[in-house]
């Protein structure tokens, strides 16, 4: 199969406007990486006060996907879940937590091998914007997908988790713990499998 002409993608992506930008990005291999972190290309969103993904998060899902098989070195993939400061730390914790586990879920049904990711949650810990605004909280509830190490080792000696805390193990048969990591380490890797 040889490749898509990089000139047919930009008359697919102008006729058909938005909904074909992320199915370019993802098949010309169109990837940008910022600070190690996978710029996608919008937002991965979820159900209000839950952990069920919203299907308009697929384009960009896809695209992590994609990323992930074209980048066969990237070792380990950090999936980073972020709220805002409505609700309480424990609520805010532990959904970022289940968060990052259903991302992380949806990506191994996809084909992506389970150690090959890690889902942690930071809560409210790390607002990149003013949560007294409902445009600050919304930029601060967001999903990132962090190059945490390349062949097996670490990305500038950083600890795999980023220092938030292990959801849990997507490997393991449940797939994770829903309820957030109740013996785990919150630095370092836990798991001993990277």
């Amino acid at each position: 199969m040889s490749p898509i002409p990089s000139r047919l993608l930009v008359v697919v992506s102008l006729l058909l406007a938005p909904l074909a930008v992320p199915i370019a990005i993802a098949q010309s291999g169109g990837y940008q990486i910022e600070g190690n972190q996978l710029t996608t290309p919008g937002p991965v969103v979820f159900e209000t006060g839950s952990d069920k993904i919203k299907s308009d998060s697929e384009p960009v899902l896809q695209h992590v996907k994609s990323y992930l098989n074209d980048k066969s070195y990237i070792s380990t993939m950090r999936i980073e879940v972020h709220s805002d400061n409505q609700g309480s730390s424990a609520f805010n914790q532990k959904q970022s937590e289940a968060r990052a586990l259903a991302v992380g879920r949806w990506l191994i049904s996809q084909g992506i091998d389970c150690q090959r990711l890690i889902a942690v949650g930071f809560g409210e810990t790390k607002p990149i914007a003013d949560n007294a605004t409902p445009d600050g909280r919304a930029q601060n509830r967001r999903v990132a997908f962090v190059n945490a190490a390349l062949r097996g080792r670490p990305i500038g000696g950083m600890p795999i988790d980023g220092g938030g805390k292990v959801a849990g193990d997507l490997c393991s048969s449940s797939g994770g713990n829903s309820g957030g990591n109740s013996g785990g380490s919150s630095s370092g890797n836990s798991s001993g499998r990277r």
